[in-house]
């Protein structure tokens, strides 16, 4: 298949362009054509224009680009700037399969369970409708529904509902080691708020099941059918470093230190795969202590 892929030098990108790279052609379209090339190899095609792009002759579309979440507090231009970095160009995108005689027939964006806003102990999945109207669902929901401008009988449209990514060379879990290896870690505030994780090699594994099951559509939640609370990641964590992991930071000092961008580890959801697994699906890491002692041992 011929693949276009944005947001191809982010962490879930980097790891899938190789193992699509094995069977596929690939076309990454990247603000920066020199870089994406050394990450990625001088093999797969770049391009920095979605004009030079011929979206007739493409059969999959996978969308992961947008600016990272937690790097910056959440002020007004902040906000703004996550908003057109991921719905800017996924709008894009829908025009230009739209416009086509011959379109891609899967195209598979990216979302996040933040979908769904803070929710309670209780697991829910992607029937759940009852969704928080906050900040970080209401990015999810507009981001959504600009992919699903493209949906047609020619073109599927999968929404991938992504936790946290759980990788050794990047992401939520480089913020997270520096002070769980100095002993300095713990659960957040009361620790009873949802963690939804995936390993990263089920997260490749998964977007390849996805694009090779032609029944899967819609929202798809990706994370592992094993949601813990943070105060279960600060122990499971603490005791693959071999470190006490004891420590509470207090709601108070993280509201003050990142603003209510501290909603996004305050509050959580505990996200189950049905898709996924219903689809047959089979995780590799369905554990954390199992994904953690992988990536980290």
């Amino acid at each position: 298949m011929h693949i276009l892929i944005t947001g191809a030098t982010g962490l879930i990108g980097r790891h899938l362009c190789p193992e699509l790279n094995k069977e596929h052609q690939l076309t990454v379209l990247t603000r920066n054509p020199a870089n994406a090339t050394k990450l990625l190899g001088e093999n797969i095609h770049t391009t920095d224009s979605l004009e030079e792009v011929d979206f007739n002759n493409l059969d999959c579309i996978i969308n992961l680009a947008g600016e990272p979440i937690v790097n910056k507090r959440w002020s007004d231009k902040q906000k703004q700037i996550l908003r057109d970095s991921r719905i800017s160009l996924t709008q894009q995108i829908s025009a230009a399969i739209n416009q086509c005689d011959t379109p891609p027939h899967t195209f598979i964006s990216g979302s996040a369970v933040g979908f769904y806003g803070r929710q309670s102990t209780s697991v829910i999945d992607e029937s759940f409708v009852d969704v928080t109207p906050e900040f970080s669902h209401q990015l999810c929901h507009d981001w959504e529904q600009a992919a699903l401008q493209a949906e047609s009988v020619n073109t599927r449209v999968c929404l991938l509902r992504t936790g946290i990514v759980l990788a050794n060379n990047g992401g939520a879990l480089a913020k997270m080691l520096p002070p769980f290896k100095l002993a300095l870690g713990g659960p957040i505030a009361d620790g009873q708020q949802g963690m939804s994780w995936i390993h990263i090699e089920d997260m490749i594994n998964l977007i390849i099941h996805i694009i090779n099951n032609v029944q899967l559509s819609g929202a798809i939640n990706m994370t592992a059918p094993t949601p813990v609370s943070n105060s279960e990641f600060s122990q499971s964590l603490g005791k693959v470093l071999n470190r006490p992991a004891k420590i509470t930071m207090p709601a108070w000092v993280l509201k003050l230190v990142m603003g209510e961008m501290a909603d996004l580890l305050l509050y959580g959801q505990y996200v189950q795969p049905t898709k996924a697994l219903d689809s047959n699906y089979c995780f590799r890491y369905k554990k954390l202590d199992s994904a953690l002692t992988n990536l980290l041992q």
